[in-house]
């Protein structure tokens, strides 16, 4: 008969949960404030009071900046960059990455010396701007994917989760008859699942965040990404992007309200998805960092 001791709580763990829960607390009210202004009635919305549930639930500044063409643009922009983005990110990523794990590569020193090098160096903001500028991708939605379809610290990872792999898998495949494109789609990829699944995530919320690259390349108002937009309304209250939001309803619906709802439907998209990858997320990530 096995007897479990339980760890008596000391003043010391009283003191550090509750601590780290206030702290979780402090971290929580600003989400559940934005919530609960955007899911206001505007006609019972008190600026300047804070509301930690809404006195009267409504959908009116959903409705509101859902009809508008500046918000259903920005969505399409950042829809289209997230896709299409994250799509190529996990096939150059995956393909390149499974070429580096082949010693007999030709070039394979330079090649990797090159990752790596970029990995520590950076060309900087101009030399980026004037190439993207030369390739004539600027004011276009492929200046926010192509020059970021891979990095280094993605494909070192990745490398080191194929390395993880047993060889024997690719050595028996090649027995049975695939060719190299064989191994790395019928052996390699539905063993990286969880690699891909992290790597997904992490490409899907870097092009859905995209703000910095998109406020340098993209000048067409009619392109801006979704990032853009809410920095926009939130912080410049007398752009161009509140007037075509329809400023002539303004009396009806609130700003402070349109911005806290526009800030949710930002976020709602990553915040939906993330828990069907969390278990695969760990998991990915965790596999390739030590070889053994």
């Amino acid at each position: 008969m096995s007897f479990v001791h339980k760890k008596r709580m000391t003043l010391f763990d009283w003191v550090n949960y509750s601590l780290i829960a206030l702290f979780s607390l402090a971290c929580l009210f600003p989400f559940l404030y934005v919530f609960s202004v955007s899911f206001t009635d505007p006609k019972v919305y008190v600026p300047l009071k804070f509301y930690l549930f809404p006195e009267k639930w409504s959908l009116e500044s959903y409705r509101y900046i859902l009809s508008t063409n500046s918000f259903l643009n920005a969505l399409k922009s950042t829809a289209f960059i997230t896709v299409v983005g994250t799509v190529l990110n996990i096939a150059v990523s995956f393909t390149m990455a499974y070429g580096l794990t082949k010693r007999t590569l030709p070039g394979y020193r330079f090649i990797m010396g090159g990752v790596v090098f970029t990995l520590v160096f950076s060309a900087g903001i101009v030399p980026n701007y004037l190439l993207v500028k030369e390739l004539g991708l600027l004011n276009s939605y492929w200046s926010l994917i192509w020059p970021s379809l891979t990095n280094a610290w993605s494909l070192i990872v990745i490398k080191s989760f194929m390395d993880s792999l047993p060889a024997e898998l690719e050595d028996a495949a090649k027995i049975d008859g695939c060719s190299d494109i064989g191994v790395f789609a019928r052996v390699i990829l539905p063993l990286s699942l969880p690699a891909i699944a992290a790597f997904t995530l992490f490409f899907a919320v870097g092009h859905w965040n995209t703000y910095f690259n998109a406020l340098v390349y993209i000048a067409d108002s009619k392109k801006w990404t979704l990032q853009i937009l809410v920095k926009t309304l939130v912080i410049d209250s007398n752009s161009v992007a509140v007037a075509q939001a329809g400023a002539s309803d303004e009396a009806v619906v609130p700003q402070e309200t349109i911005r806290m709802a526009s800030i949710v439907l930002a976020m709602a998209p990553i915040l939906l998805v993330y828990p069907f990858l969390q278990k695969h997320f760990a998991k990915g990530v965790m596999l390739g960092s030590v070889k053994g």
